[in-house]
């Protein structure tokens, strides 16, 4: 039976969904297609989805029921990932799937909206509970609530409405304030839900089970051990397909501002007085709001930009980002961003926190290295040309978030023979190895949980506005610049060399994931 696993997270598992419908706009695009459905159907797949359950496609281009489930069936076959395709199953989900044309601009199409979802109701019994995800450009965020809330859509007397918009959350810090007013002017916070999928992810949700649930690490885990920590976001490939996106948000908009300030907030944060949405939310904000801003004199020293020129990779030439098809050819577009942060409090004082993401980089990993002090004294030491080496190497455990999610801890061992020489060595958890069991996309755990009311990975406003302070100044900074530097690293490394000198300030240097 399709299901049948014994390893489901009974607590997930015993929290029963309501029956509900799941109104996607932007059904014909890319997000839904490659993401949204596959990991809809892989909950039905796994039996998490209650019987009263339906999805109701929303997008411009006309489409009978029939042609939007066709259409999904081919997206599921397509993109899901280590999964089976069940057709019985696949048929008993399609059932629950309907369409509906319309147009945010449009305020005819939320009334009609409105009939179709009593339609879908009264068929499907969903009990008028809906989870609206806007899966559209983030310019009709706030068309798209005001239609809702005007054709009273957001209003809670028939059953729970709720509202998943995705990053980004404005495009500066005065957008994202704005994009915040026209949101709650129909919708309360509680039935907002800004959907990070980093925080979806099993390595990022289980730092905190690591350090809150592990006395051996979460007394270590402060000033006193930590020397300094890495954060790095790679990615291989390009620009690709996003070009009209990326060429206006750059790496730091797409990556720094929620991805990685999220990360970074879920490795730093105290710990909450219980695991719940709120407690674990106020904590992950208060953390944010404790990063120091840096001063528009400080951010050239501390952070840097950089954008990716054409070089010979494996024998293939690839393009700079300027010759990117439809790039601007004179583009200050960020392809790469690294900056140096401080927490302001007790536990991390005058730790640095680097963190770096790029695009057309040597590898695509997605990791967090922890880099503990080194002994005080070592006994242990080799000679080499009548001078003393060290032999031990600082303690270094590495948190891998992506492309194979897992932890590992580097430590000295003593290596065989006469002697004492210490040589490094890994001890290394993988989550599949382990567990012996597919671990779920990140997309399957958000879903889930905002259907199940649970906001504890999702974003809420006050760390919104709290990332926007940090990143504002640099942003403001790197577009005051009067010189261009672009392009200023070639396509297949590790980007500019100012990246190397930013951190060989504090005599430090990146590790090589």
């Amino acid at each position: 039976m399709p299901g049948d696993n014994p390893f489901l997270d009974p607590q997930r598992f015993e929290r029963r969904i309501e029956p509900c419908v799941v109104v996607i706009f932007g059904a014909s695009g890319d997000l839904a297609k490659r993401k949204l459905v596959p990991a809809l159907y892989r909950l039905a797949y796994e039996r998490r989805l209650p019987p009263g359950f339906a999805i109701l496609g929303v997008s411009r281009t006309p489409l009978s029921d029939d042609d939007f489930r066709a259409k999904m069936k081919e997206s599921v076959q397509k993109y899901l990932e280590n999964s089976p395709f069940d057709e019985s199953l696949w048929n008993e989900f399609a059932r629950g799937l309907f369409y509906e044309a319309g147009d945010i601009g449009n305020t005819a199409s939320f009334v009609e909206l409105g009939k179709r979802l009593d339609a879908v109701a009264a068929e499907r019994n969903t009990s008028g509970n809906v989870l609206f995800y806007l899966s559209t450009q983030p310019s009709q965020y706030g068309p798209a609530a005001a239609g809702l809330g005007k054709a009273g859509l957001a209003k809670q007397d028939k059953g729970w409405r709720r509202l998943i918009i995705e990053k980004p959350f404005g495009h500066d810090q005065q957008s994202a304030r704005e994009l915040e007013v026209s949101l709650h002017e129909f919708f309360a916070e509680n039935q907002l839900y800004r959907i990070d999928h980093y925080l979806g992810k099993e390595t990022v949700q289980n730092i905190l089970a690591f350090r809150f649930g592990n006395p051996i690490f979460e007394p270590l885990w402060n000033r006193n051990y930590i020397n300094h920590v890495q954060i790095t976001a790679a990615e291989s490939i390009g620009v690709e397909d996003r070009i009209q996106y990326y060429q206006d948000a750059g790496a730091l908009r797409d990556m720094i501002q929620n991805h990685l300030l999220q990360v970074m907030a879920t490795v730093t944060m105290e710990p909450s007085a219980v695991f719940e949405a709120t407690a674990v939310r106020d904590e992950r904000a208060k953390l944010l709001r404790s990063i120091r801003i840096w001063k528009p004199e400080e951010v050239m020293e501390n952070t840097v930009a950089g954008q990716y020129g054409p070089a010979s990779i494996a024998g293939q030439n690839v393009v700079g980002f300027r010759q990117e098809p439809k790039a601007d050819p004179k583009a200050k577009t960020d392809t790469f961003a690294a900056a140096t942060f401080f927490v302001e409090n007790w536990r991390w004082a005058d730790v640095p926190f680097y963190i770096r993401t790029g695009k057309r980089m040597p590898k695509r990993v997605t990791d967090i290295a922890i880099r503990f002090n080194s002994v005080p004294h070592s006994l242990f030491k080799t000679m080499s040309d009548g001078e003393q080496i060290e032999t031990a190497r600082p303690n270094v455990l590495v948190l891998r978030i992506q492309p194979e999610e897992g932890i590992s801890l580097r430590f000295s061992s003593k290596q065989p023979g006469a002697g004492m020489t210490l040589r490094p060595v890994s001890m290394d958890f993988n989550y599949g190895s382990s567990f012996g069991v597919r671990t779920p996309a990140a997309y399957e755990t958000l879903l889930l949980d905002a259907m199940l009311g649970d906001a504890t990975l999702y974003t809420r406003q006050d760390m919104v506005e709290a990332s926007w302070s940090v990143v504002q100044p640099i942003l403001d900074t790197w577009a005051a610049r009067a010189d261009d530097p672009f392009p200023n690293y070639d396509a297949g490394t590790w980007g500019p060399k100012a990246s190397d000198e930013m951190l060989a300030r504090r005599g430090h240097t990146w590790r090589v994931p």
